[in-house]
């Protein structure tokens, strides 16, 4: 028998590179083809390839791209395909393999330019979504993909909620040819200055890495200093129609670990010194002293840190001191997150005003980022927030938090059927996100409810998916059966864009299924009163005292809607061919 060893992986391992080794070993067992997979990269679980496997190969499977440690293998016979194509026709991949023919479907050229002479160029890229988790992974795979289809050489920067990972270092970003920014937040461009810069969406990445590649490279225009001989840098069309939205998608960004972090220290002060453990009397013990650290601590900068990457996002560093005084000055006005939200854009578009209109001598330009731009900025934004802003934010956040903490019954059920189905509509996309950035921003205010509904709501579509794998197997194909269990692990993580491939695959059945599932979600739990103190965490956060509350509402919350989810995708989808 023909034995075959498979690497997967590189880089940063991704969701798709778990599910691309689990689909080989699943092929191979039913082929009685004898395999030995080795998952590589940062991250990856389970022993390398022995000598022992190597040595005995008749043949080497190469699956993604970065350093897959190709110089074990000698002059074994290999076989290159991407990771998508493992997913979608994972027997064909094994096909070719075994016949010793060249990368799949042309996908996973090596470094060879790719057919009709393309010329081989280097690209660096960034992808970044307000939580860096789902998106900015799916966007890095789109352009890494791409760039191996089109014969181009790639290494992708994903940055998020926990930073930098897989860093792009000077000496490759200099001897890029461009530099592509696919983000829905603000990335700092500052080490970029010289280079051909194009900026897009995560969305751009992930639905067209081939056609984003090619404008790219067709229109990416020169970045800071050396651009003013050709005229100043401006952002692709894209990034320039995301306009507002992107700017509060990466205050959101920012601000989420604060919530996080001062949401668990609250529940964790409950846990350790009970519901009055923040009381004067409860002075110097544990629970005392949690709680100070997260609502006295943490949650006091919740509202400075979305305001001051607002504004950063608008106007760069200079953005950062007006937006975060202008953010503590809506807290201490009692404006809240909206009013954050409002100093945000003021200091941001104030900063930016500033810096194209102040025109310094060469020798003084230096002033201009860490003394006059700073203090005209926070001058204007806080004389706005006092005299102008403050008053009327603090009355409509007082008027709509009442609004929320009395609601009951009815109206409760209709808000939780509307962030519910929000959640479900785009998966991700800017519906989803806006039901999450202004559910994550009312903790601040102390409303927990609909952050609670979100959630919840959230799990639901890749949750029901993989139910629905499980009692209507018929509808789906053996691909999609198995990639059911990865969305029920997505989906116990709140990462919603589990269900992506399924919706993408039969829109007009599954995302109807989908929103009805969600929407009975969020109902069900803005009616029981489910109360959520951190923005994320799945069924991660069940175990954590006072996190969730109460819990057994949030379980049958979750339960009767990915049965429903499940029941729809069954009734509306048909069988599989």
């Amino acid at each position: 028998m023909t034995h075959l060893v498979a690497v997967v992986g590189g880089g940063d391992l991704s969701t798709h590179a778990v599910l691309a080794a689990e689909a080989l070993r699943r092929a191979a067992g039913r082929r009685n083809q004898r395999l030995d997979v080795e998952l590589r990269g940062r991250g990856a679980t389970g022993a390398p390839l022995s000598e022992s496997a190597i040595r005995d190969a008749d043949a080497v499977l190469l699956v993604g791209n970065g350093d897959l440690g190709e110089g074990r293998f000698g002059a074994l016979r290999r076989a290159k395909a991407a990771i998508e194509d493992v997913l979608t026709d994972v027997e064909g991949v094994i096909d070719r393999a075994l016949a010793g023919a060249g990368p799949a479907s042309g996908a996973a050229a090596s470094g060879a330019p790719a057919p009709g002479g393309t010329d081989r160029r280097r690209i660096v890229a960034i992808t970044s979504c307000p939580t860096g988790i789902a998106h900015t992974f799916m966007a890095a795979e789109g352009i890494q993909a791409a760039a191996q289809a089109l014969g181009h050489a790639v290494r992708v920067e994903t940055q998020g909620s926990v930073g930098a990972r897989d860093a792009l270092t000077p000496e490759e970003i200099a001897a890029a040819d461009i530099v592509l920014i696919a983000a829905d937040t603000g990335v700092d461009r500052g080490r970029f200055s010289g280079k051909r810069v194009y900026a897009t969406t995560t969305k751009a990445a992930i639905r067209d890495g081939k056609g984003l590649i090619a404008t790219a490279l067709k229109d990416a225009e020169l970045q800071g200093a050396e651009a003013t001989e050709a005229g100043p840098a401006r952002p692709a069309a894209a990034e320039t129609k995301a306009g507002a939205y992107k700017h509060l998608m990466t205050g959101v960004s920012f601000m989420l670990p604060f919530v996080v972090a001062g949401g668990l220290l609250i529940a964790l002060a409950f846990a350790f010194g009970g519901i009055d453990a923040m009381s004067p009397e409860n002075k110097g013990t544990l629970g005392f002293a949690l709680g100070e650290i997260g609502a006295k601590a943490a949650f006091a900068l919740i509202v400075p840190a979305l305001a001051g990457y607002i504004a950063y996002s608008i106007a760069d560093r200079p953005g950062i001191a007006p937006g975060m005084i202008g953010g503590m000055l809506a807290a201490n006005l009692n404006a809240g997150f909206l009013g954050g939200i409002v100093a945000g854009f003021i200091a941001g578009y104030t900063v930016s005003f500033l810096s194209r209109s102040i025109r310094l001598p060469k020798n003084l330009e230096g002033l201009k980022p860490v003394l006059i731009l700073p203090l005209l900025g926070t001058l204007v934004t806080g004389l706005l927030m006092v005299y102008v802003v403050g008053v009327p934010v603090a009355a409509l956040l007082a008027a709509l938090t009442g609004w929320l903490k009395g609601m009951q019954g009815a109206s409760a059920l209709v808000l939780g059927l509307i962030l519910g189905a929000m959640m479900a509509v785009d998966m991700g996309g800017p519906i989803n996100k806006a039901a999450y950035a202004s559910s994550a921003a009312l903790i601040s205010s102390g409303i927990y409810t609909p952050m609670a509904a979100v959630m919840l709501a959230g799990m639901t579509p890749p949750l029901g998916i993989a139910l629905a794998t499980r009692l209507f197997p018929g509808r789906f194909t053996a691909q999609e059966r198995e990639a059911g269990t990865a969305a029920a692990v997505l989906g116990a993580a709140f990462i919603t864009e589990g269900a992506i491939p399924f919706a993408a695959a039969d829109p007009l059945r599954v995302i109807p299924a989908l929103v009805a599932g969600s929407a009975v979600a969020g109902a069900i739990s803005m009616t029981l009163g489910v109360a959520l103190r951190v923005p994320h965490g799945g069924l991660f956060v069940l175990p954590i005292p006072n996190a969730i509350t109460p819990v057994f509402g949030a379980v049958v919350a979750l339960v009767a809607g990915t049965v429903i989810t499940a029941v729809l995708v069954g009734v509306f989808k048909k069988r599989a061919a």
